[in-house]
């Protein structure tokens, strides 16, 4: 069910082909008596006869006394300015008049979100609640299989252990988790400019996009010049209100360090560190963990992980471990099925959970990650500069 607010519902097209499953109110005082007596009501949809300040007041009302009930709002006309109101109000959509099609998928996006928000993350008896954990993969090199590490580990963690997970590509310029598992993202991280300084989980989970049982995305921007607009607050502004909504939070990242990926770093209970066995890739690995140990991150949270560990490239797995100086926490193989479920759009720990390349990934999901406690991420680094 929906409420449809203004008397644009008894004639409006805008709504004919919703109303079937609404109920039409003449005004927002009329809404709230109704969301007060019904208290399993998720939508709310505003008609373009409401002056917007009532409504945003509304919106912004409900966002602390129900923060699961949506609020669409319809406009004869949409521009920058309300949308940005709209959105710190906590508007999770606004949509044109007499668009019954924007106005219908506007409707399922925020029932999906409100269905997120209601579904209790799984505790065990007896188990007490706790915060969830974010998990960095990160490599120096480009083409290691850092995104198909990221996107089957996540799967993994969701699927085979049963957590509540999000992924997180902070490839912001160029990101590859959405087009790796086929998804066309209505919304992304770019969408949460207006939100910056007063995030919620009710506008996180406006941003995410659904992939499957217990796993959700939160994708990089789509539109050329949008990764310039992120700043490394809301980064850590977002994961930090991810990780009160999931068990897990598994971060994608470029293959570069910046102050976004720093900031995963900082908030991360794990560090997972990719190569293959190549010598520019051990040469940046290497890089890699100088750094850390420059700013102090502590050595047992990071795992290495040896992409195409049995490539015929005349390196063994002693010779890896002698050139990075750091263990090996796990080794994936190689095999043509990687790329050809990646071209199908569908994780091959999905496609095929049996193969050894899935086994690898989900043996470390389950070993080093799922079952590891997660240490304060406020007392890690101490020797990052200071500002």
């Amino acid at each position: 069910m929906a409420i449809l607010c203004g008397p644009a519902v008894r004639a409006g097209a805008t709504f004919l082909s919703i109303r079937s499953e609404a109920r039409a109110v003449e005004n927002l005082r009329a809404a709230a008596q109704m969301l007060t007596n019904d208290p399993d009501e998720t939508l709310v949809v505003i008609g373009p006869e409401t002056p917007a300040d009532e409504a945003l007041s509304f919106a912004s009302g409900l966002r602390l006394s129900r923060p699961h009930v949506g609020v669409v709002l319809v406009r004869e006309q949409v521009d920058v300015d309300l949308l940005t109101r709209a959105l710190q109000s906590g508007v999770r959509e606004v949509v044109p008049m007499n668009d019954p099609a924007a106005l219908n998928a506007a409707c399922r996006r925020s029932r999906d979100v409100s269905e997120r928000l209601t579904t209790p993350t799984h505790v065990e008896p007896g188990e007490p609640a706790r915060d969830g954990q974010i998990v960095t993969v990160f490599a120096a090199k480009g083409g290691c299989g850092k995104t198909t590490l990221a996107t089957n580990l996540g799967v993994a963690l969701a699927r085979d252990a049963g957590h509540r997970v999000c992924i997180v590509d902070l490839d912001l310029a160029f990101g590859d988790v959405a087009i790796s598992v086929q998804l066309d993202p209505a919304r992304t991280m770019v969408d949460a400019l207006p939100m910056a300084g007063h995030l919620d989980t009710a506008g996180a989970a406006s941003l995410l996009t659904h992939y499957a049982t217990r796993l959700d995305m939160l994708l990089a921007p789509v539109t050329p010049g949008d990764a310039e607009k992120v700043p490394p607050t809301l980064v850590g502004e977002l994961l930090t209100v991810l990780r009160g909504m999931f068990d897990f939070v598994v971060v994608d990242t470029p293959a570069q360090f910046s102050e976004h990926v720093l900031t995963a770093m900082d908030a991360s209970a794990h560090h997972v560190l990719l190569t293959t066995p190549d010598v520019p890739a051990l040469k940046n690995l290497r890089v890699t963990l100088d750094m850390l140990d420059l700013l102090s991150y502590p050595r047992d949270i990071r795992s290495v992980v040896v992409n195409r560990a049995d490539s015929k490239v005349g390196l063994s797995s002693e010779d890896v471990e002698r050139v990075v100086r750091s263990p090996i926490t796990a080794h994936v193989p190689s095999s043509r099925a990687v790329p050809i479920s990646i071209n199908n759009g569908t994780p091959i720990t999905i496609s095929t959970p049996g193969h050894p390349v899935s086994q690898a990934i989900i043996g470390f999901a389950h070993q080093r990650l799922a079952v590891a406690a997660a240490p304060e991420p406020a007392t890690r680094r101490l020797g990052r500069r200071r500002r």
